[in-house]
């Protein structure tokens, strides 16, 4: 199953890539920014999106603190890039593995529970990209980026969509998927639970300033090499790079990313050239530098890999003697 899931990504990733590839192709050059003012806008969207991390670390950091796990915050922040970093080059978003095998190593929380927290972020992320995404296009933007002048079209993306989603429940049911994961999932659900108080609306609305502050980034890439976005059109490319981000996909989102941020920057308006310049530079903020501090991170903090290997195996002997 492992082997499957990693062809499936690897296809889905060639196919986005191959036609973003064939698009940029058609394009004219790419210009990217050589004026004071834009490189200054590129700077401007570095720091943006240093500060949406270290929000991230501190919601973990309190997500943890409410199932009673002591972890240290400076470990929330530096793990938090650590996890990224191995989203960006390892297959099946292992960078969340990886954050939950080395906090357990230095808390002595169980990895159960600190999957758990993760669980917890995703459906922050979740609730807030769907409310961010619902509110600007059906609110503001629909008139462009939604097809309401082709009702077929519509229509049979929906049906697809249903009959896609119809086949993976069959195929799910048929193999007793969903039994397994439910027993799997029970003792993950320390962290969810205790976002249903107080602290989980409080978290709940700093996920929302967090995913301002990407948006952020969003736009001052997009004011580096002038293409004309609005902090609407932002935020909805925030939410739709990060939706098909989700999809099963090679290290890195490679493809899929690419062919949402095209896709959606012509949607609002910019040229063939001007989208792929923003590709370009978007992908570089968001990707290379959190890669790069996560690995250093890793290494000078954690022990590297030798150490990870070392904590995995430990772990996977501990399993084994239970058994």
């Amino acid at each position: 199953m492992n082997r499957r899931f990693a062809l499936i990504q690897a296809l889905v990733s060639l196919i986005a890539l191959a036609a973003v590839v064939w698009w940029a192709s058609r394009q004219e050059a790419p210009e990217l920014p050589s004026g004071a003012g834009d490189i200054a806008w590129l700077g401007a969207a570095l720091g943006l999106y240093a500060i949406a991390t270290l929000l991230r670390g501190e919601r973990w950091h309190h997500i943890l603190a409410l199932t009673d796990v002591k972890a240290k915050r400076s470990d929330c922040y530096a793990l938090t890039t650590v996890g990224y970093m191995g989203n960006n080059v390892l297959p099946a978003r292992a960078g969340e593995a990886l954050r939950v095998v080395l906090l357990s190593g230095r808390c002595g929380a169980s990895k159960r529970t600190l999957l758990g927290s993760v669980v917890a972020e995703r459906l922050l992320d979740v609730i807030a990209l769907v409310a961010i995404f619902v509110v600007v296009v059906y609110g503001v933007l629909s008139a462009t980026v939604l097809p309401t002048d082709r009702p077929l079209l519509v229509t049979g993306i929906g049906v697809l969509l249903l009959l896609v989603a119809a086949a993976t429940v069959w195929m799910l049911r048929r193999h007793h998927v969903f039994e397994r994961v439910r027993d799997w999932l029970r003792p993950l659900a320390d962290a969810p639970r205790a976002l249903l108080g107080r602290e989980g609306v409080v978290l709940l609305a700093a996920t929302f300033v967090l995913w301002a502050f990407e948006a952020g980034v969003y736009l001052a890439v997009a004011k580096s090499v002038d293409l004309g976005i609005s902090a609407t059109g932002a935020l909805y490319l925030v939410a739709l790079t990060n939706f098909v981000a989700a999809l099963p996909a090679a290290p890195g989102s490679i493809g899929t990313f690419d062919a949402a941020v095209v896709w959606g920057a012509g949607k609002l308006g910019a040229t063939g050239s001007a989208s792929l310049s923003y590709l370009i530079l978007l992908r570089f903020v968001l990707y290379v530098p959190i890669t790069v501090v996560g690995f250093v991170v890793l290494v000078t903090r954690y022990g590297g890999w030798s150490r990870l290997r070392s904590a995995v195996r430990l772990d996977a002997g501990a399993e084994a003697s239970r058994a």
